[in-house]
C-alpha cells in the first residue's frame, strides 16, 4: 500500500516541494536503492539471527522511515527517508518468503504463495485511491503517517503467529562482497535517477555511474576467487546455472522493468497529462489491482493446465501490450477503456509474478533457500528500480525534443511503449524452459 498510495501523490508532492513531478524519480528509486544494497544479507542474517526477530526489527525501520519521509520539507530530504524505508523493506519481502518455503511442503508452495499474494494485493486496491483522497481532501504526508498503526500492527501479529526459525550454522558473512555489492547498486541506481535533473551537474551522475559499474566488476572478480578458494559468496552467482532460477531471476528482472514503471508513471499520465484530481487517478489506477486480485485466484489451475513454459511466455506479450497501451489515453478517452486497460494491466502480471515466484523455488535445495531468495530479491528490486529511471529518462527525453512547456499527453506514450518492450523480451530467456519445467510444484 505505500508504494501505491505515494505514486497517485507525486504531482501534489512535487508542487509542495517545488520540483519538476519527473524528479520525483528519485525518491521512488532512493527506495528501490535501500532495497539493494540490504537485501543481499537477509538470508544470511535470517538464518543467523532467527525469521521472526528479523522479520520485526524490518517493520520497526520501516516505520521510523515512514516518520522521516511525513516530516521532510525538501527533496533531498525525502530521498533519505526513502532510503531508510528501503532499509527496512530489504528484509521484509525476502524473509517472508523464507518463513513460507520452509513451513509447507513444496508440492503445495504455488498454493501458498497465492495465499501470501492475494493479501498483499489488497494494499494496491485500497492505496491509489486512499492516497488521492488523502492527498486531496487532506494533505500528503499523511501517507506516511498511515503506515504507524499498520506496522504496530503487524509486529503483534508477526510475534504471534511466526516462529523464529534459524540456521544453526550459516556461516561467515562475505563483508567485501556486501561493501561491492553495496556501491556497486546503490551508485548505478542513483546515478541513472540523478541523469538529465537538476540535483547534482552531469558530470557527478556519470561519475556515479562510472564507479558502480567498477564496483560491481569488483564483485564479480571477488566472487571468482571466492570461488577458487572453496568459500561461499554473498550473492552466489552459481546458482543461476540452475535452469528454473535463472528463468525466474532473468527473464524475471526484464518483465519488472516494465512492471516497476507503471506506479512512477501511470499517474503522472492521468494527472499532468489528462488532468485528472489525485483522487480520480487513485480511482483508475486500482483497477489494475482488481485485474491482479481476479487473477489470483486462477493461477494455480492455469500452471496445471498449461505449465510454466507456456503461461510465462504468453502472459508475458500480453502483460506488455496491457502496459503499451495505457500511452494512448487521451483526454476523450471514455473512462471505461481506461479501466478496462488499467484492470489488464493487473491482470496479466499477477499471473506472471506468481509464477516467476514460484518456479524459482522448484529446483532449489533446502539449505541454498536462504542465498537463492537473497539473490533473486536484489535483481528483482534492482530491475523495479530501473523501470522507474529508465520511464523517467524516456519520458524526459520525449518531452524535451517535442518541446513542449508543460507535460502533455504525447510525452508519455514513448515511455510508455519503451517499458511495454521489457515483458515481451523477457520470453528470450522464459523460452528456453524444458517444457516440463517446475512440474514437481503441481504434480
Amino acid at each position: 500500500m505505500d508504494a501505491t498510495v505515494l505514486s497517485t501523490a507525486l504531482p501534489v508532492l512535487a508542487h509542495d516541494l517545488g520540483v519538476s513531478p519527473i524528479a520525483l524519480k528519485l525518491a521512488l528509486t532512493a527506495y528501490v536503492v535501500g532495497l539493494g544494497v540490504f537485501i543481499p544479507i537477509c538470508g544470511w542474517v535470517a538464518d543467523r539471527c532467527g525469521s521472526l526477530s528479523v522479520f520485526r526489527a524490518a517493520i520497526a525501520v520501516f516505520l521510523l522511515g515512514s516518520v522521516l519521509c511525513g516530516i521532510c520539507n525538501s527533496l533531498p530530504q525525502l530521498v533519505v527517508a526513502r532510503f531508510i524505508q528501503g532499509l527496512g523493506g530489504a528484509m521484509m519481502v525476502p524473509v517472508g518468503r523464507i518463513i513460507i518455503f520452509r513451513s509447507v511442503p513444496r508440492s503445495d508452495f504455488i498454493a501458498a504463495i497465492g495465499y501470501l499474494s492475494i493479501p498483499g494485493l489488497f494494499g494496491p486496491v485500497i492505496g491509489p485511491p486512499l492516497g488521492g483522497f488523502i492527498t486531496t481532501y487532506f494533505h500528503w504526508r499523511w501517507i506516511f503517517f498511515i503506515n504507524v498503526p499498520i506496522g504496530l500492527l503487524g509486529m503483534v501479529l508477526a510475534s504471534r503467529f511466526i516462529e523464529n526459525r534459524h540456521e544453526e550454522d550459516p556461516g561467515p558473512l562475505d563483508l567485501l562482497g556486501l561493501l561491492f555489492s553495496a556501491i556497486g547498486s546503490a551508485c548505478l541506481m542513483l546515478g541513472l535517477s540523478l541523469l538529465g535533473g537538476e540535483l547534482v551537474p552531469e558530470w557527478t551522475a556519470l561519475g556515479m555511474i562510472a564507479l558502480g559499474a567498477l564496483a560491481l566488476w569488483g564483485y564479480r572478480q571477488h566472487v571468482l576467487r571466492m570461488r577458487q578458494r572453496g568459500d561461499l559468496p554473498l550473492l552466489d552467482l552459481s546458482l543461476l546455472r540452475i535452469p528454473t532460477l535463472q528463468a525466474s531471476v532473468l527473464g524475471g528482472s526484464l518483465f519488472r522493468v516494465g512492471l516497476g514503471a507503471l506506479p512512477f508513471l501511470l499517474p503522472l499520465a492521468l494527472q499532468e497529462g489528462l488532468g485528472m484530481s489525485a483522487f480520480a487517478s487513485g480511482s483508475i489506477t486500482c483497477a489494475s489491482a482488481f485485474g491482479g486480485l481476479f487473477m489470483k485466484s486462477l493461477a494455480a489451475r492455469v500452471l496445471t493446465r498449461y505449465g510454466f513454459r507456456t503461461t510465462l511466455i504468453y502472459n508475458a506479450i500480453f502483460s506488455g501490450i496491457a502496459i503499451a497501451a495505457c500511452g494512448l489515453f487521451t483526454p476523450n478517452t471514455p473512462h471505461w477503456v481506461l479501466l478496462a486497460v488499467v484492470l489488464l494491466g493487473g491482470f496479466f502480471p499477477a499471473l506472471q509474478f506468481t509464477s516467476l515466484n514460484s518456479i524459482a523455488y522448484a529446483d532449489i535445495p533446502s539449505r541454498d533457500v536462504g542465498r537463492a531468495t537473497s539473490l533473486a530479491s536484489v535483481v528483482q528490486q534492482l530491475s523495479l528500480g530501473m523501470g522507474v529511471t529508465i520511464a523517467g529518462l524516456t519520458l524526459e527525453l520525449s518531452h524535451n525534443l517535442q518541446g513542449h512547456t508543460g507535460i502533455v499527453p504525447s510525452d508519455f506514450w514513448p515511455a510508455f511503449l519503451v517499458i511495454g518492450l521489457f515483458p515481451v523480451a523477457s520470453t528470450l530467456l522464459t523460452r528456453q524452459l524444458h517444457p516440463r519445467a517446475g512440474d514437481s510444484l503441481y504434480r
